[in-house]
């Protein structure tokens, strides 16, 4: 389907564009119609999934992909734990996709809105010390290139392009599927505590290190840090589920409703952020409970946010915290939104920002209706001391010539794009800035 082109913006508000035209193929082989229309026409084409990065890495100017019904499993193989998806499809659809196969994926984000495609290729990630990010599940993808062709990537076709291709910002081709390492079903075994902040980051390594999977949140003018830590049990293992009733009270009552409400008001009165975030940590973070994998994982977002994210070398991450914390106390800034901090292991990926050490993730928020810039600037000048990566998908301020000191293998992606879109057939503002002109 085509139509003319009209006004698309962001998840987060912070990016937006009126393309040429708008196209939504229902197949690989659609997307390969649109590219090669786009490049006789001389127009630039991007693909868009669950528009939820805050940067401006999806924005198209020239034609814009709609890839909502390019969604759904190619192929699924219970023995190896493969799995072939279209490149358009949500997260949240993939634990359904799997069931049948007894599958899951090994590790998610705290969000499941995104498309597969665009979760890999910038970067996304969960939590877990000895988990890799999204990207590290990939075992193989398919891109229609600059040409119009398809490109088959993985372990037999191309294999020496694979660790670029996948965190590939979208610069380099369109996705149109994408083959996943999945693992047998499993059941997370739940805890959420509040612990006092300063208990929280002297043992924070600690935790991190035995915990399958670990983060905490802390609400600014606070001395609590709400601690989620989650161990993996078989999917035989008995489910103690929260009750209904609880979830909706803590998810949809408070954490969006009470807390939406909230974040509108003190806009304009910004003396109640402090008590209102002091009851926050009392009426939230204290649960125990066991449920299938996505269950505990995913959380629902629907306060809309802007958000910076950096990952810094995991042995940074507790001065990198603290140097934020007075940050905020030196300035007096009244800060509605937690700060999120995450971990996950090394890997091999060019441009995966856990590329080569283990990392721990520090995630600022605002309001998507508060200017973000002071404090965000701010934060940033700390994190980027700390050897910070921002995340490909959330709001930074570095172009390239400041990016390529923090990958060692920078240089070999741009190189990889050289090849594979010499034309800057899918460039656009944010990528010329990121990788330069």
């Amino acid at each position: 389907m085509t139509r003319p082109g009209e006004a698309w913006q962001n998840w987060g508000r912070s990016a937006s564009v009126r393309p040429v035209r708008v196209e939504r193929p229902r197949s690989p082989e659609g997307v390969q119609r649109a590219v090669k229309a786009a490049l006789a026409q001389g127009l630039t084409i991007k693909a868009v999934g669950g528009s939820h990065s805050f940067t401006g890495i999806a924005v198209a100017p020239g034609v814009l992909l709609e890839l909502d019904d390019l969604q759904g499993l190619v192929s699924a193989d219970a023995a190896s734990g493969l799995v072939t998806l279209l490149g358009g499809t949500r997260l949240h659809r993939i634990p359904k996709l799997l069931a049948p196969y007894g599958l899951a994926m090994q590790n998610l984000g705290d969000i499941d809105r995104q498309s597969i495609a665009g979760a890999v290729s910038t970067g996304t990630h969960g939590t877990g010390a000895r988990f890799g990010v999204i990207a590290t599940q990939v075992r193989g993808l398919t891109l229609v290139t600059a040409d119009g062709e398809f490109l088959r990537i993985d372990a037999e076709h191309n294999a020496e392009m694979l660790p670029g291709a996948i965190v590939g910002l979208g610069a380099l081709g369109i996705i149109v599927d994408v083959t996943l390492q999945c693992v047998p079903a499993f059941q997370l075994h739940a805890v959420d505590a509040p612990v006092p902040l300063d208990d929280a980051l002297e043992t924070l390594h600690d935790r991190a290190a035995e915990a399958d999977h670990l983060e905490f949140y802390w609400h600014p003018h606070t001395d609590v840090a709400l601690m989620k830590t989650q161990t993996r049990l078989p999917e035989s293992a008995r489910r103690h589920p929260r009750p209904p009733l609880r979830r909706w009270v803590d998810e949809t009552l408070l954490a969006n409703g009470v807390f939406g409400i909230f974040c509108a008001t003190s806009r304009f009165a910004p003396a109640m952020i402090p008590p209102f975030n002091r009851l926050a940590v009392r009426l939230t973070g204290d649960a125990e409970y066991t449920d299938r994998s996505h269950r505990v994982l995913i959380h629902d977002r629907a306060v809309r946010f802007r958000e910076m994210e950096y990952a810094i070398p995991a042995a940074n991450v507790v001065p990198a915290f603290q140097a934020i914390r007075r940050l905020i106390e030196e300035r007096r800034w009244r800060i509605e939104f937690p700060i999120e901090v995450r971990f996950a292991a090394a890997d091999d990926l060019w441009l995966s920002t856990a590329s080569g050490r283990d990392s721990a993730y520090i995630a600022v928020h605002r309001y998507w209706r508060v200017d973000p810039r002071a404090y965000f600037d701010a934060v940033e000048q700390i994190l980027l001391d700390a050897g910070g990566r921002p995340h490909w998908g959330k709001l930074h301020s570095l172009d390239d010539a400041q990016l390529r000191d923090r990958y060692p293998r920078f240089h070999d992606f741009v190189s990889l794009r050289d090849r594979l879109d010499p034309g800057r057939l899918f460039g656009n503002r944010y990528l010329e800035r990121v990788l330069g002109a």
